[in-house]
């Protein structure tokens, strides 16, 4: 649950004992820390707020009206089933970028890089399609046909019954989903202060999986690692890398 530097050891509590290890391949991931922005009255609203990670079936809004938040793939995928069911209205931040050209591994590799280069710079993970953009697939351009896609500026403020824009326009609504993504699962890293001031932590190593600041810690699942695929690459390289910086032997079993 919690690590700290102890000497040249890390001292690691779990709800299990303590553990004394010299280096840390940390792979919780993100899902447990879904991200829901804060917006001024949203404890006064009356109807649901649910996020994506609780978000179930389609069928649990027929009948309301559903706003749903964010400009990520998920959200684009979501509002596309709930509309077949439901009356809905999208917001984003800012304007949705659509790709229509193919996505290819140029393109794929390309966007690595980019959110690659923001976590070697010490800034915070960017998300995915910040870099790619949305594809352009057969059920989006059905879902463009359909009117769904008519996206509207973020609201300023979460009423009773809706949300309100800063010219004054209100909309009812009887749910928020909010499909805002999640953060990394790295609050029992804190007591080793590793973020600095850009917000996120310097990473270094082949794969940007390596702790700029302790060497000796590995994040598999922050930045360019964070999709299945990258993480399973990032895990060996991982591997390779503390056990090569901590003198041990390749294949050995050597304890912590």
């Amino acid at each position: 649950r919690v690590v700290c530097a102890r000497g040249e050891r890390l001292r690691i509590e779990t709800d299990r004992g303590v553990v004394s290890a010299r280096g840390l391949i940390n792979a919780t991931g993100t899902w447990e820390r879904p991200f829901i922005p804060r917006y001024p009255g949203a404890e006064s609203f009356t109807g649901r707020q649910v996020h994506t990670k609780d978000y179930s079936s389609a069928q649990d809004f027929a009948g309301q009206h559903v706003l749903v938040v964010g400009g990520g793939i998920s959200a684009v995928q979501l509002l596309d089933e709930i509309s077949r069911v439901t009356t809905t209205t999208w917001v984003t931040r800012r304007p949705p970028e659509f790709r229509d050209e193919p996505f290819t591994p140029e393109i794929g590799r390309a966007a690595v890089a980019l959110v690659e280069d923001r976590v070697r710079r010490g800034l915070p993970p960017g998300s995915v399609v910040s870099v790619t953009g949305l594809p352009v697939t057969p059920a989006i351009r059905v879902a463009r046909e359909r009117g769904v896609l008519a996206r509207q500026p973020m609201f300023s403020e979460i009423t009773a019954d809706g949300v309100r824009w800063s010219d004054g326009r209100e909309l009812k609504v009887d749910v928020i989903l909010w499909c805002t993504g999640f953060r990394s699962s790295l609050d029992h890293l804190a007591p080793l202060r590793l973020r600095g001031p850009g917000g996120g932590i310097t990473m270094t190593g082949r794969l940007a999986t390596q702790v700029a600041s302790d060497p000796r810690i590995h994040l598999v699942g922050y930045g360019p690692s964070s999709s299945t695929i990258g993480a399973n690459r990032a895990g060996q390289a991982a591997a390779r890398e503390l056990t090569r910086h901590l003198g041990v032997p390749a294949g050995s079993e050597r304890p912590t």
